[in-house]
């Protein structure tokens, strides 16, 4: 027994270990030398740039600017502006001004590129993390290099870009406009979608990561947070940042990092400066010093490559990577070695045909229920508290609670499906059906998602555990607690990370990863009699954490409901609405709305333009309110060749932070210059804005009191009709309504059109 409780001390240790590696425990304190980052002199920056929303188009956006061309000012550094227009391929039009400054290198060759984004979420993002901590970390990290001083071997580039929240207008600019884009040699972006947690790297290149990743790995960083499986996903969900307008316009490489923990923050009025996790910005510190030092003298001239390489890390050892063209060799290396072990222990008689079904059988019914019950249970859940839709993150206040809740709960599913199973010999006969499943999910990986094909490692281990179950008869517990340790700190991580990055709608993802470790500790658990027992103490925790995130389910001051407000005066019939995102409506957007809303779907026949493109939930009348429209001159339209061409002008009256432009979708336009930029077209196309989803054609976000020229042809018979609405986010503000102020745990909803006075108007070219 005693043996058994320090083999299960030591895996709990080294699961703790395993977390504990991704972060920094300790910041660097105010005094720390003046060559080295100090997270608290990057606190002075945040705080100053992190005390209001800093939008596109407000007065505190052109503070924090100010500001931050202040501060490389102070070091030395000449700066410059860069202003244009940019349309991005999220149907995004913005002013973007960007930030840029050049450190010159002692040697001709490819620049380094340090890159975040100064302008917050629009319009209630206070923006400390998102990505206030980019340019602090930035700014702190060249005042340390710089008072080395000396000259590095390459050109060191400062881009602190604009418009990144409004559709990556910032990085487009440079990208396509800017001289010194074509001399980038390589990018090193910071950015956070969340608050808090470790700092994931992600690297974004067009052909092979080879040499960046043997880049990152001679670089060395104390926490290095990596693997090729995060990067396959991260390209298959909706999150480009900078980098990747970089990557695809112009063919540049470069790293992302960016921490994800407390996601509930992202976006919101809670990214504050209080609420930022002081160990991540640390370690986006502990990124950017190695890395600048390194690719400061590095040769940025042969950084491409056409080889890919595996990467993950691991406590102690860092970054481990190795070529794609092992991947195949090194499955057929385990199959090889699990049929050898196989025709071994049955011609030894370890191995039992009858134990061998019951390991598949308590191993498949564990990752069927496990999958199933984290599944119905939070489909269940989000039944049960139906505000938990509100946070269009998908990731909870209590959302940490309900990884540990489930986490806890399939593991006592794991140890009730394995009691019945025991025998004192047949510990080897189980670990077949773990290595079996592990082997299939491994060559569907070497065909399909080739960044996970590390998965591969910890099968080794757990053939040389069955190897040793086979030779001994009483195997020493602590070295099968031991050679247990790989899957623990590859695999651990996973189960947080998945519901953390992509939602608790996830959390059943965790609960197959649960069940695959769980198969891999197999050597230490067989040996445990009363498994049962071990079943009803992880159920009793699991239960213990079901009800502290009951407990912890209501919204209070530090966990705020978010809510949407919006008026919508439709100026072509002289009507107005009340209309919301929300699904429950709560004491605040009750009073416009009532207890009987009317449907939302009239509305959404044009929906604007949003990460989750959200649409209206409810709605209802509202008084007609004076609301001063936007001035509409159409100045040329000719016919010439069978298309007609159309320049038309709207000029806000009123201070409009966005115009919304939609048109039916079955008209189609030969061209359309909008601000003098071209809307995409794609390649060999006739029309631009061709194979639209819906009706939407553009946002144009307004910089000051600039208008909106529209250059376009269509068609000469197609009748067009263009509907445009104006937003101001004045809601709360308007003397013309009376609006009470949000509760304090009320927040305004992120990611939409939220706080704002609507006007639709219509222009119809017959």
């Amino acid at each position: 027994m005693f043996k058994k409780s320090v083999a299960l001390v030591f895996l709990v240790v080294s699961i703790y270990v395993g977390f504990d590696a991704l972060l920094p425990n300790k910041i660097s304190s105010i005094d720390a030398d003046r060559n080295t980052f100090s997270t608290a002199r990057a606190l002075i920056h945040l705080s100053e740039i992190s005390q209001k929303p800093h939008f596109v188009g407000n007065v505190e956006h052109e503070n924090v600017r100010s500001y931050i061309v202040e501060q490389l000012e102070k070091l030395g550094l000449e700066t410059q502006i860069q202003e244009g227009y940019s349309m991005s391929q999220w149907g995004s039009l913005a002013k973007p001004k960007n930030i840029l400054a050049r450190i010159e290198g002692r040697e001709q060759g490819k620049a380094l590129l340090l890159l975040t984004h100064y302008d917050s979420n629009p319009h209630s993002s206070i923006g400390a993390s998102d990505a206030g901590s980019g340019v602090v970390t930035i700014l702190e990290g060249i005042r340390a290099y710089l008072s080395e001083g000396k000259t590095p071997k390459n050109d060191i580039v400062i881009l602190i870009s604009d418009a990144e929240e409004l559709g990556l207008n910032g990085a487009d600019l440079f990208v396509n406009k800017h001289e010194w884009a074509e001399g980038v040699g390589v990018v090193l972006n910071f950015e956070a979608r969340g608050s808090g947690g470790p700092s994931y790297m992600l690297v974004e290149t067009n052909g092979g990561n080879a040499n960046l990743i043997k880049a990152f790995v001679e670089a060395n960083p104390k926490f290095p947070v990596a693997n090729s499986l995060a990067y396959s996903i991260y390209k298959m969900l909706p999150n480009d940042t900078d980098l990747t307008v970089f990557r695809k316009d112009g063919d540049i490489d470069g790293f992302n990092f960016a921490f994800i923990d407390d996601h509930f923050d992202y976006h919101t009025a809670l990214d504050t400066y209080d609420r930022l996790d002081r160990n991540t910005l640390e370690h986006q510190g502990s990124y950017l010093m190695p890395l600048l030092h390194y690719f400061a003298e590095a040769n940025l001239n042969n950084l491409k490559n056409s080889e890919d390489y595996i990467y993950f890390n691991t406590p102690f050892f860092g970054t481990i990577s190795y070529p794609f063209s092992w991947i195949f060799p090194m499955l057929l290396l385990a199959f090889v070695a699990f049929i050898g072990l196989i025709v071994y222990g049955f011609k030894s008689n370890k191995l039992k045909g009858k134990a061998i079904k019951q390991g598949f059988y308590a191993f498949m019914t564990a990752l069927i229920v496990c999958g199933l019950f984290t599944f119905l249970s939070w489909t269940l859940i989000n039944g049960i508290y139906p505000s938990y839709a509100e946070m269009l993150q998908g990731f909870t206040y209590n959302g940490h609670t309900y990884i540990w809740c489930f986490t806890f709960f399939n593991l006592g599913i794991c140890f009730y499906l394995y009691h019945k199973a025991y025998a004192p010999s047949n510990t080897a006969s189980l670990l077949v059906a773990p290595i079996a499943l592990w082997l299939v999910v491994c060559t569907i990986i070497a065909f399909n998602l080739k960044g996970a094909s590390f998965f591969v490692i910890p099968v080794f281990f757990a053939l040389f555990s069955l190897f040793l179950l086979l030779r001994q008869e009483k195997p020493n517990l602590m070295a099968m607690a031991l050679l247990s340790v790989p899957v623990l700190f590859v695999m651990s991580p996973f189960v947080k990370m998945f519901p953390v990055g992509l939602g608790l709608k996830i959390l059943y993802v965790s609960a197959l990863f649960i069940v695959l470790i769980f198969g891999f500790v197999l050597p230490v658990f067989g040996f445990f009699k009363h498994k049962d027992r071990w079943s009803y103490l992880f159920m009793f925790f699991g239960i213990i954490f079901f009800f502290k995130a009951h407990f912890n389910s209501n919204f209070t001051t530090d966990k705020p409901k978010p809510n949407s407000l919006v008026y919508v005066l439709d100026t072509d019939d002289n009507t107005a609405v009340w209309a919301t995102y929300d699904t429950v409506l709560d004491t605040w957007t009750r009073n416009f709305l009532g207890d009987e809303p009317d449907n939302a779907s009239d509305l959404n026949k044009n929906i604007f333009g949003s990460k989750y493109a959200s649409g209206f939930t409810y709605a209802k009348k509202a008084p007609v309110k004076s609301i001063s429209k936007p001035k509409i001159e159409i100045s040329n339209d000719t016919i010439v060749a069978n298309k007609r061409h159309l320049n038309i002008c709207i000029m806000p009256t009123r201070k409009a932070q966005r115009i919304e432009v939609f048109s039916d979708s079955t008209n189609v336009y030969n061209s359309f210059r909008i601000n003098g930029v071209d809307a995409h077209r794609t390649k060999d196309s006739e029309f631009v804005f061709e194979k639209r989803e819906n009706n939407r054609l553009f946002s144009f976000y307004v910089s000051g009191n600039d208008p909106l020229e529209l250059f376009f042809s269509v068609p000469a018979t197609q009748k067009t009709t263009l509907e445009l609405y104006e937003a101001t986010f004045d809601l709360l503000e308007n003397n013309q309504f009376t609006i009470p102020k949000r509760e304090s745990d009320m927040i305004p909803k992120p990611f939409v059109l939220n706080d704002a006075i609507v006007l639709k108007q219509t222009i119809s070219i017959n």
